[in-house]
Formats: structure tokens, sequence, C-alpha cells
């Protein structure tokens, strides 16, 4: 029996042309180093259970809100009750909880804020002036060369900040890091306008709606510029392309 009807056989350079070149093409690993898939964003970010977490605490939020018809400190209790329980099951998990730790301080601060100026629109003021400043920082970033997408994939698959030798993956990190800024600046008018026309309830219901829904939609878009940016012909995001010295 020839070598080439067995399944699995791996074709011979000389078997035929049309294979040879498929043969011997880099492959591109998946999060999991399976070459049979491509790489995905969202699976070295863990989108879907990041984003499903960050939108638990402002629904709660938000259902408390409209359950007691507008009560600012049961409304906050709930989120932070949410919030612990979200921090709960990344301990179960054995996850690191520092988003979560993150969001719930931001919450007591939020809460602060509103309490000493008797307004319950300024609970949202924190998640505005934080969204414009993560717009600005992602900008500088890019700006500089130092695309902070870039620099969270470099860190979780290993590559650290080998990428910024490779001009192919900077410019793509550059490219796929405009759709956070996006992100952040669709977050910054929706939130500013409805702040300042003293939309409290609207302000409850958008943050919930912009924090699932656009973190999901901005990690698929990002990850589809940053993979289209790349040629074929290049080694993918886990193998920069590093010039030599000599």
């Amino acid at each position: 029996m020839k070598h080439g009807t067995h399944t699995g056989a791996v074709p011979q350079p000389d078997e035929s042309a049309d294979l040879a070149p498929a043969a011997f093409e880099p492959r591109r690993f998946d999060a999991d180093g399976d070459p049979t898939r491509e790489e995905s964003l969202a699976r070295l970010l863990g989108g879907g259970k990041a984003a499903i977490e960050g939108s638990v605490p402002p629904i709660a939020f938000l259902i408390a809100w409209l359950a007691s018809g507008g009560e600012l400190l049961t409304a906050v209790v709930w989120s932070l009750a949410a919030s612990a329980a979200t921090l709960v099951y990344a301990l179960v998990e054995r996850r690191r909880p520092k988003a979560v730790l993150i969001g719930m301080l931001m919450t007591v601060i939020a809460a602060i804020v509103a309490y000493y100026t008797g307004e319950a629109r300024n609970f949202f003021l924190i998640q505005l002036l934080s969204n414009a400043a993560s717009a600005l920082a992602w900008i500088v970033s890019i700006a500089i060369g130092w695309p902070f997408l870039g620099i969270i994939v470099g860190g979780l698959i290993g590559t650290k900040t080998r990428w910024r030798k490779d001009p192919v993956l900077l410019r793509a990190y550059q490219r796929a890091s405009w759709i956070w800024v996006m992100q952040y600046v669709i977050r910054v008018v929706v939130f500013s306008v409805l702040w300042w026309l003293d939309e409290t309830t609207w302000l409850a219901i958008m943050r919930a709606a912009l924090t699932y829904p656009l973190i999901i939609a901005c990690i698929a878009v990002s990850g589809w510029v940053l993979f289209a940016s790349i040629p074929k012909s290049h080694p993918g995001i886990r193998k920069p392309r590093v010039p030599s010295l000599d």
C-alpha cells in the first residue's frame, strides 16, 4: 500500500507539486497550540468570560436601581454584592481576580463621589473619566510604538515585547489597538451626553448595555483587524521576525 493512502500520512516533496508548498508553509498555532485552528484573540484574552464577569455588577446595579425606585445606596450595595460573588467565582477557579477587585474599588469610589456631591448621576462620573483616560492612554501607546494590545497579548503568549522589532506585528497591533480606542470613545460620548442631561436611569441602562456587547464586539473586530493585517507568509504572532544583528 502506498504511503499517500494512509490517513495522516505526511506528503513528501516529490509526491505532488501542489502539496509541497502547503506542507512546508509555517503553521499558525492557536492559544492551545493546535495548528489546525486559527489563532483567536477571544481565546487569548478570555473574551466571553471576562465580558460576562464585567457585566454582572452594572446589571445588578441597574436591576436594583429600577426595583428600588432610584435608591442609590441599594443599587450600590447590590452592585458590590454582585462583584463579591464574581470574585468568589474567580477564586474558586484559581484565577487572578485583579479586574474584579479594580471594579469593586471603582464602585466604592463612585458611591463616595455620588454621596458627597448629593447627585446620583455622579455615580457614573468615575466610569466616564476612566474611559476618557483609557482612550487617551491607548492613543498615546499607539503613537509611541507601544500599543497596549501588543503588550497584553505578548505577555499572555510569552513573546513579551519582541513583536516591537517585527514591523509587520508592530503595525498589526497598532491597527487593532485603534478598535479599543473606539470602544472607550463610544462610552465617553454616550455617558457624557446622559450625564449632562442628568439621566441617571439611562446612565445605568447604558452602562450595562455598553459592557458585555461592546467588549465582545471590540475583541472580535480587533482580532479580525490584527490577523488580517498579518500576511499569510508571516509565521504569526507567536513567532516575531526579529532582524538579525549580522
